[in-house]
């Protein structure tokens, strides 16, 4: 009786959601190599969460470095950053904190909200009820099912001309834990349908292109991120050989795969898979936009955080063959989204902006034909990170609008 008993409780711990009570987010400058191995070794020895960059390993000279210390491990990170000399910042006191404090919209909506993180069982009923409410400008279908058996809905949205239209593909949620992501692409669909009609320049779009838009990518880490590890990454599907769960799908691309910025280790989060789409969810993916390649002129694919907007290559240095249509485009497209609210971005290529990075959408997308080929880093600069509150889904949705547009008239402009 005992046993069971025990049996039981582990089981309920198991599920229970994890808690990151002390843990803190430190913001790290820098300025030497000392510092740069320092922050390596510390990736190595300790199990932190490298939230900006990606991995120990891409840590360079003067780069912003956000990382996650558990409660635990604390004092000793804090005693090696402390005699390093290196500027050390707190962004996040407490974590749990911060991961209670981001849900601060607190009207007493019930089910879906625009200005609220919902849950995926919320957001599979959208995507079917508001398909069914528009069916003049939206049309759902299943571009396959996720590792875990969930539906991988793909809204349509466009005025039905009976003819093939040039498309926009977009995609959020790509990485579990990137919320405001997720929020972006369903306020884009409300926005897209609730303004046709009244807004001149959203009803041309419409009229004249379609927008493919994927809610959800990562769906199977997205439901985890929600009832069990607020902080997962990655998918969830299980490795060869490894205990450790999930592929960095942003890594799981046929573009330099796993040559650079990512790692050949199942327990790393940037791990690259055992191929190129190994992830049925990439496969899915790429397998639609093979399929129509000929109507996809643009690919954005939006992640956060860090107010980007980037633009091929990452797995190499080498300038894209459209280097500079695809500069002059996103600095007009930063400038469109900054003339809201004053919110700044950088845009550039991915290796020279940011960090090298292999298997990435973005760049398979452009080396399969699709020239106009972006990836939206969004809100914040690491105050709150991935834990974005609600009350910043309005402005953060709002202004990424008009930088998504800037890029659909171009496109609409300068078809190819």
């Amino acid at each position: 009786m005992k046993l069971f008993l025990l049996l039981g409780l582990v089981a309920v711990a198991l599920c229970e959601p994890i808690t990151f009570v002390g843990d803190k987010v430190l913001q790290l400058k820098p300025i030497n190599d000392d510092h740069v191995t320092i922050i390596r070794e510390l990736g190595e020895k300790i199990k932190l969460d490298f939230w900006k960059p990606r991995s120990a390993d891409l840590v360079t000279i003067d780069m912003t470095v956000d990382i996650h210390v558990p409660a635990a491990q604390l004092a000793m990170v804090s005693t090696i950053l402390q005699q390093s000399d290196m500027e050390v910042k707190v962004m996040i006191d407490n974590v749990q904190e911060a991961v209670e404090d981001q849900m601060d919209n607190k009207s007493p909506t019930k089910g879906h909200d625009y200005t609220k993180y919902n849950s995926w069982a919320t957001i599979n009923d959208w995507a079917i009820s508001i398909s069914s409410a528009n069916p003049d400008l939206i049309s759902r279908q299943s571009i396959g099912n996720t590792y875990e058996g969930r539906t991988m809905h793909l809204l349509k949205i466009g005025k039905n001309t009976g003819s093939n239209k040039p498309a926009v593909f977009m995609d959020c949620g790509f990485h579990a834990r990137e919320w405001i992501t997720h929020a972006f692409c369903q306020w884009f669909v409300n926005e897209a349908v609730s303004t046709y009609g009244s807004n001149p320049d959203m009803t041309n779009l419409l009229d004249t292109m379609d927008f493919f838009v994927l809610p959800v990518f990562n769906i199977d880490g997205y439901e985890y991120t929600w009832t069990r590890d607020r902080m997962w990454r990655k998918t969830r599907s299980k490795n060869s050989g490894s205990s450790c769960i999930g592929t960095d799908p942003n890594r799981n691309f046929n573009a330099g795969w796993c040559t650079v910025g990512a790692s050949s280790n199942p327990c790393s989060d940037t791990y690259c898979g055992s191929s190129p789409e190994s992830e049925i969810e990439s496969k899915n993916l790429a397998n639609f936009i093979r399929t129509n390649k000929s109507v996809i002129k643009a690919y954005l694919t939006v992640h956060s955080y860090s107010q980007l907007l980037l633009f091929p290559y990452s797995y190499k240095y080498d300038l894209a063959a459209h280097h500079s249509e695809l500069l002059s485009v996103s600095q007009g497209a930063i400038a469109a989204l900054r003339s809201l609210y004053g919110t700044k971005y950088t845009s550039g290529p991915g290796a020279v902006t940011i960090y090298p990075a292999a298997g990435g959408s973005d760049d398979w997308a452009y080396d399969l034909g699709v020239k106009y080929s972006y990836t939206f880093e969004l809100r914040d600069e690491g105050r709150y990170g991935f834990l974005l509150p609600e009350s910043q889904i309005k402005p953060t949705c709002e202004e990424t609008m008009l930088a998504v547009k800037y890029i659909a008239n171009h496109v609409l402009n300068n078809l190819y």
